[in-house]
């Protein structure tokens, strides 16, 4: 492992490899290092050389960042030289995944075709995370197009960053399509990052690399500079190491966007500070629902991890009303689909046709030629049927998409989780997130072992999911959703969980150091 090593100060490489998982672990959260930057036990240089020295050294065996950031070092520099720590994350590095615009950097969506489109300006999140003090380390990479080109498609895999893999067991998906997200918090590349969500983008990876994952409420969070598939159903959100993470990062990426017309209500739906009620009592009298039909289908030993989990809620004074039936769950999906091929097709040619002249696939039409041609690098593994169907559909005037919309979305919220909630005075659903990590396999896909997303995600409602522990080595998260703007309640509650649930081991990264070495 010679060359990772040598482009570095030797102090900088020990300091990596003390504090690497498997090691003895002094600061790893964002409030830890937060805490730290303001006793002085440390400074944002030093927790960038930190956090440049684990990248360099193990993301050759993981492939969860794609593009470092050019200028992230002088940024940390220029964080020590301000008098006293600026904002709620001053000095605190993150990684964005790379569908979201940083100034001067690609986003790349995962795909070769927009090799060439830099950001001339910060999407308004990323200004909001900057204002607060944040030092952008760089990109991760992404389910190609979000995971959305292909139904056979491999999470994780993209034709401009590769395969990112599960830091648990580098041979399993790491999920997506916030895939280098996750991998790279769970590996302790860095102390958090930034995913975005469709369907399952953000809880899934999270849950599969054994983290803290929240989907915001539709229009919590600016989307204005990232690559979209659905706007109706895209929310960009944090993944981090503990629930309290997630809220410092909801305190700085939550507000209104002049730009992005959903977020009108942002200011005054946010909560002032997300992290004020982050108790170990939140639990007590609060209601809870299991959706079982989202609880059958699991292995015996995820069953027996979530009734352990419940045990928990039932001793942290939580009631847990269980066989809650949320309607519509099976007709969900074919409205869900033919909505999202509907708004991918007009959202995506949209943003295509405001990228930079540098970028010469200006609609979906151009990306799918663009993929035929290159197919032995973009294709080769799996093909872009949804690509093609998204394709061939019609404007969004069409009545086959405007009433599938207004369908999915009544079913989902209103008739669904809103009435669920109300019927029986519930203050969030619960179930298992998903599975375990399945085995990356090109020829047969993902192979997903149940899901908890589709409500929350259809609805535009706040999704939370926190570890609940381990299955033969592998995570497992807990999902807890509930209605629009309850993002607050929804972490009291998980923080809750989180203190009183066992400990999470990091995973240990002998085995991808190895395959980096080679």
């Amino acid at each position: 492992m010679k060359s990772p090593v040598l482009s570095f100060s030797t102090l900088a490489v020990m300091s990596a490899l003390s504090v690497l998982p498997g090691h003895a672990c002094a600061s790893e959260t964002l409030h830890e290092l937060a805490q730290d930057i303001k006793a002085g036990k440390t400074t944002a240089s030093q927790i960038y050389d930190l956090y440049d020295a684990r990248i360099n050294i193990y993301n050759p065996g993981i492939q969860a960042v794609t593009t470092r950031n050019p200028n992230a070092r002088q940024d940390a520099k220029t964080a020590d030289q301000q008098k006293a720590p600026h904002g709620s994350l001053a000095g605190l590095p993150l990684l964005l995944k790379d569908n979201i615009a940083v100034q001067g950097m690609v986003t790349t969506a995962g795909s070769v075709a927009l090799a060439d489109n830099w950001a001339a300006q910060d999407a308004p999140l990323v200004a909001r995370l900057r204002a607060a003090g944040a030092i952008i380390m760089g990109k991760a990479n992404l389910s190609e197009w979000a995971n959305l080109r292909s139904s056979q498609s491999s999470s994780g895999w993209s034709s401009a960053g590769g395969q990112t893999r599960n830091p648990y067991a580098p041979e399993r998906s790491p999920c997506g399509s916030s895939s280098g997200s996750g991998a790279a918090v769970a590996a302790r590349l860095i102390p958090a990052a930034i995913g975005t969500e469709t369907d399952g983008s953000i809880v899934c990876p999270a849950s599969v690399n054994g983290l803290v994952g929240l989907k915001p409420t539709l229009g919590l969070v600016s989307r204005t500079g990232i690559v979209p598939l659905s706007h109706s159903q895209d929310t960009a959100g944090p993944m981090t190491l503990n629930v309290r993470d997630a809220a410092m990062l909801l305190n700085a990426m939550a507000g209104s966007d002049p730009q992005d017309a959903a977020t009108r209500q942002a200011d005054q739906r946010r909560s002032k500070d997300y992290t004020a009620g982050l108790q170990a009592t939140a639990l007590q009298g609060k209601r809870l629902g299991i959706v079982r039909k989202m609880v059958d289908g699991y292995d015996v030993d995820t069953k027996a991890l979530f009734d352990k989990s419940l045990a928990i809620l039932i001793a942290q004074g939580a009631t847990v009303v269980d066989q809650i039936d949320l309607p519509y769950l099976e007709e969900l999906d074919k409205d869900e689909l033919t909505v999202l091929l509907y708004e991918f097709k007009a959202d995506l040619d949209a943003y295509l046709a405001k990228t930079p002249a540098t970028v010469k696939t200006r609609s979906m039409a151009d990306v799918i030629a663009y993929n035929q041609q290159h197919a032995d690098t973009v294709m080769p593994y799996f093909a872009q049927e949804l690509m093609e169907q998204a394709q061939a559909k019609g404007k969004l005037s069409d009545a086959a998409y405007r009433q599938a919309s207004a369908r999915v979305k009544l079913r989902a919220g209103k008739q669904g989780i809103d009435a669920v909630l109300k019927k029986y005075k519930l203050d969030a659903l619960i179930a298992p997130t998903t599975g375990t990590a399945w085995l990356i396999d090109y020829k047969a896909g993902d192979i997903v072992e149940g899901s908890s997303s589709s409500p929350a995600a259809i609805a535009g409602y706040p999704h939370l999911t926190v570890p609940m522990g381990q299955v033969r080595g592998l995570p497992v998260g807990l999902s807890l959703f509930a209605g629009a703007w309850s993002e607050a309640k929804l972490l009291n509650m998980g923080y809750a969980f989180e203190q009183a649930r066992p400990a999470l081991p990091a995973p240990s990264l002998t085995t991808t150091a190895t395959a980096a070495a080679k």
